[in-house]
């Protein structure tokens, strides 16, 4: 039997997350209705979502959240209690001591990004200003536990609900910023570069570079033939994020109009599935956007419609209102560069709901778990330490049946002096993740 929900209103926020929690994380059918005489006489699991209970039924208390217009400062009064983390705890008894459908509803909005706040250097949110930052539960993915919890005093109630049950789901993905440390550049950058080495008084990295140009050696960010291969030993399958903007400060990749780079192209779009990395300048211009994805969409004969941003750098909401106009249906860059975790609070998929519009998009978000420079780069760990780290991780979002998504870059499979060991961490990942 489908779960009925008494909601004296309804709002599209309310109908967003009851979506969210009932049908996309726990699988359930489910109903909302107002009417008292409809709700008392339901045979079936049921709760109510208000101010107060009817009579003795399934009570989740509601604060005013999801029934509100337009974006102000929130009162979240946070807590950690009994190893749960809360937000807008409830003001009477409950079944649950918070509200579970507001506080989901603020985190996967993003609502405190929309709020004044620092950003970094390179104009994003930092991940210290976030509300799970200051519980200390960033690295858990609270929001599925939360629907996993409010199922658990359903089924304690009424017994098993019929349900589609989830999976654990791995989705490794490679950011392709730089496809060759020095082929296929030009003669101009390979004059400059080798300049810079010998002005830095490193000759033997200049006679290296020389030596990778004219094929006497491989190049160090070649790594290809390595992915192709594990992609035919485990069951998963990679996501390619191309970087194809104009040369600029942060974005300094092989020219798309190169041969070569478009043949790598089309060789991993056909192992895999390719999508555009927005260039770090894209940022500030939809047409600069829309001409990258369009030099993507020339090289593969397709449609684009999967982006993640270089150096994760997107705002809200002007990012996702820019995608949505350049027909991105699927977005991969919900995650911190700093830190790992979960921005949203969620390991699952989900729609971007558009405060601004107090609307749901059609855009599609999906968390990412783990990056590779954020382990390298944020927390200095060496491969041993990353290793654990990630299995951690992993095991959480098993425990939750969410969505592992990984992410990693063509040249941290090098095993130059900067990234020895890291194949190995990459590898034990895809293990662990390939386990029962």
């Amino acid at each position: 039997m489908e779960i009925l929900i008494y909601s004296q209103k309804s709002s599209a926020r309310s109908r967003y997350v009851f979506k969210l929690l009932f049908e996309e994380l726990l699988g359930c059918f489910y109903r909302v209705t107002s009417n008292p005489g409809e709700f008392e006489s339901y045979p079936g699991p049921k709760c109510s979502y208000g101010k107060r209970p009817l009579a003795d039924e399934v009570f989740l208390y509601s604060c005013d959240l999801l029934f509100e217009q337009g974006i102000r400062f929130q009162e979240t009064n946070e807590s950690v209690e009994n190893g749960i983390a809360m937000l807008f705890p409830a003001k009477m008894p409950a079944a649950m001591p918070f509200d579970v459908f507001s506080a989901s509803f603020f985190l996967v909005s993003r609502y405190e990004e929309y709020l004044p706040h620092f950003k970094d250097q390179h104009g994003r949110f930092k991940a210290n200003q976030s509300v799970l930052f200051k519980l200390g539960v960033l690295s858990e993915p609270v929001v599925n536990r939360w629907a996993l919890q409010l199922l658990s005093i359903l089924e304690r109630r009424f017994g098993n609900i019929s349900r589609q049950k989830r999976t654990f789901t791995f989705v490794p993905s490679i950011d392709i910023d730089n496809a060759y440390a020095f082929k296929h550049k030009g003669f101009i950058r390979a004059i400059a570069g080798s300049a810079a080495d010998l002005f830095a008084l490193n000759p033997n990295h200049a006679l290296y570079r020389l030596q990778v140009i004219f094929g006497i050696k491989k190049d160090p960010y070649d790594t290809y033939e390595y992915l192709l291969n594990l992609s035919e030993r485990y069951p998963f399958r990679t996501f390619f994020f191309f970087l194809l903007g104009d040369f600029s400060k942060y974005d300094r990749n092989v020219p798309y109009q190169n041969r070569y780079m478009q043949e790598l192209i089309k060789l991993l779009d056909d192992a895999g599935k390719a999508g555009i990395h927005p260039s770090y300048s894209s940022h500030r211009s939809k047409e600069i956007l829309k001409k990258e994805i369009s030099r993507l969409s020339s090289i593969l004969h397709r449609e684009i419609h999967m982006s993640r941003q270089h150096f994760l750098k997107f705002s809200l909401p002007e990012t996702y209102h820019r995608l949505l106009e350049c027909e991105i249906t699927d977005d991969y860059s919900m995650g911190y560069a700093e830190i790992p975790g979960f921005r949203a609070g969620i390991a699952s998929p989900y729609n971007y709901y558009d405060l601004d519009l107090e609307t749901e998009t059609q855009l599609r978000v999906h968390p990412i778990s783990i990056m590779d420079g954020t382990l390298k780069d944020y927390m200095n760990l060496e491969p041993e330490a990353a290793i654990e780290v990630i299995r951690t991780q992993l095991n959480k979002v098993k425990a939750v049946n969410g969505t592992f998504i990984a992410v990693w870059h063509n040249e941290s499979f090098a095993e130059n002096k900067r990234w020895k060991g890291w194949r190995a961490v990459y590898e034990t990942m895809l293990e662990h993740a390939a386990m029962n």
